[in-house]
């Protein structure tokens, strides 16, 4: 079972939608079976909140609902997860540092990424940018990158990992 999480800073906006998206994206490859994911964020901010309403609008209208409660990164997910997106250069920092403080070593670079970085469209973009004081546009914003990230990923895992998908693709 191949793990991945998402992380962004208060796991109430990027990191959820970019779950939920991924889990759609995934079960449609029929790989939920071979795949699985969750997401956290760096701060402690909103644990135990649901995402942004904002963000599970845009979802809900996309036929997506997400009942992630956030969730603060902790050093077992370090040992829990192959691959660990994160969603700006300040969140990919603050996970490197806590996995030293946690193992004693920083995360391995084919195990972090950020996650901008499959996204075909992006131009020089690295990061998912946070909607979270911006406009209903920004989180549509949000949603499209995540989603076109979440493609690219998923067939980055299935080459790799030489996934053959249950729908014959």
């Amino acid at each position: 079972m191949i793990q991945v999480l998402f992380v962004c800073l208060g796991n109430i906006c990027r990191s959820p939608i970019a779950e939920g998206v991924f889990k759609e994206l995934v079960a449609r490859k029929g790989l939920d079976h071979m795949i699985r994911c969750d997401s956290a964020g760096t701060a402690a901010y909103h644990i135990g909140s649901l995402p942004d309403k904002r963000m599970r609008q845009v979802a809900s209208e996309r036929g997506l609902t997400l009942t992630h409660t956030a969730r603060q990164l902790s050093a077992d997910d370090f040992e829990k997860f192959h691959y660990i997106m994160a969603m700006d250069e300040s969140n990919f920092e603050d996970i490197r540092n806590e996995s030293y403080q946690s193992t004693g070593q920083y995360l391995a670079d084919h195990r972090l990424y950020l996650y901008r970085l499959f996204d075909a469209e992006r131009g020089g973009a690295k990061i998912v940018p946070d909607p979270y004081f911006g406009e209903m546009a920004d989180f549509i914003d949000t949603y499209n990158i995540v989603e076109r990230s979440g493609a690219q990923f998923l067939d980055y895992l299935i080459e790799t990992h030489n996934l053959s998908t249950d729908l014959g693709d």
